[in-house]
């Protein structure tokens, strides 16, 4: 949590039944050696003489101001050095015991392979960070679990590393992020939804990416605080590509979590794709179904970071609205906007509308069908 409390509330029952799934944490390198000295001597040299080329417009930085040194919460600095979330001891003492994590899923922001403009590299080094997922974390820790890194614009490269991690229970989907070269309905992605999907994989779409362009149609903001909260136009733009380019329609088992990319557009979203799908269906013959019941039906959500009105019955009509088997709780560790599951959730739940939420239905996500 950050150091403002914004809003009190009371903390949720603690005699649960049932262990918290944890669909968000973030592992850090503590240095890139660790990722590093998974890849072939071919592309370290490579990596040390060019470094890795993305595509954004501020090559040795984040393409806007963060809101704290590594976007981190001010005590989730390991006491023995390196970055927030690179040292499992401490994430366990922080996360893991501390709540009762059943198991948590790891996406991984940093090497950012989604963004390399050399595709090559890009493949290798999606390699050796499943590697360093798999041997430094999930081998270690169980409870840990790994997202399948993959070169999001090489999917020929992206069908492989799927292929080569699908039946390993350590890794439980696949990774995406939500700014690519092109938008990801396209059929050239297609053989990415085609193998996670033979496989059971869901496809977790992650918020932020580096791929040239910025979340909204106003190019690059200012700061921090515009960014933010703007991740889910990308996130809208996204869902319509899906549903219009036909990827529900032609792969009918694909399953779809959008994290750290709020929730509250996605009912709205629906709602106005049905009206011009009504409207102009015309221009896209192939779509059968409406979208409002694709997306009710392919997609899941994340609660962090969650949208708040202040009247918290508006939130649970949220969550109805979504509905409530699609939501599914993160905390964002060790974000500086991480979310306590004793405060996350700030209206009253039944027993089954809380179990769900923490637990059910990451396990339905997540069961391979």
């Amino acid at each position: 949590m950050s150091q403002t409390a914004v809003m009190e509330r009371p903390a949720a029952p603690s005699n649960t039944q049932y262990k918290i799934i944890d669909c968000d944490i973030h592992p850090a390198v503590k240095t890139i050696e660790d990722v590093r000295k998974f890849l072939p001597q071919r592309w370290v040299d490579y990596h040390k003489a060019y470094g890795e080329q993305v595509r954004q417009p501020m090559v040795a930085s984040s393409s806007w101001p963060r809101a704290s040194p590594a976007i981190a919460r001010r005590d989730a600095w390991p006491p023995g050095g390196g970055l927030p979330g690179s040292d499992l001891a401490f994430m366990r003492q922080q996360l893991l015991d501390k709540y009762d994590i059943e198991f948590g899923v790891m996406q991984v922001l940093f090497p950012n392979v989604h963004a390399f403009r050399n595709q090559d590299f890009a493949e290798a080094m999606a390699t050796a960070t499943n590697r360093w997922q798999l041997e430094q974390w999930c081998d270690v820790e169980p409870r840990l679990k790994g997202s399948i890194v993959i070169a999001t614009d090489y999917p020929e490269a992206a069908v492989r590393e799927i292929e080569r991690w699908a039946d390993n229970p350590a890794f439980v989907h696949v990774m995406m992020v939500p700014r690519m070269v092109d938008p990801p309905g396209r059929k050239m992605y297609w053989p990415i939804y085609e193998a996670a999907a033979h496989y059971g994989l869901p496809i977790g779409f992650h918020g932020g990416g580096l791929g040239g362009h910025p979340h909204g149609s106003g190019g690059w903001p200012s700061y921090y605080v515009e960014e933010h909260p703007t991740s889910n136009n990308a996130a809208q733009a996204l869902i319509a590509s899906f549903v219009m380019e036909g990827v529900f329609e032609r792969f009918p088992k694909l399953k779809v979590a959008f994290v750290e990319m709020g929730m509250s557009w996605m009912p709205a979203m629906g709602w106005r794709l049905d009206r011009l799908w009504k409207t102009l269906r015309s221009e896209v013959p192939d779509i059968r179904r409406a979208p409002s019941e694709q997306i009710r039906e392919h997609v899941w959500v994340s609660t962090q970071p969650m949208e708040e009105p202040e009247n918290h019955e508006d939130l649970r009509r949220l969550f109805e609205w979504v509905g409530w088997e699609k939501v599914l709780f993160s905390t964002d560790y060790p974000h500086w906007d991480f979310d306590d599951p004793r405060y996350a959730i700030p209206f009253e739940m039944t027993a089954q509308e809380r179990r769900m939420i923490f637990h059910d239905n990451a396990v339905n996500l997540y069961t391979r069908s």
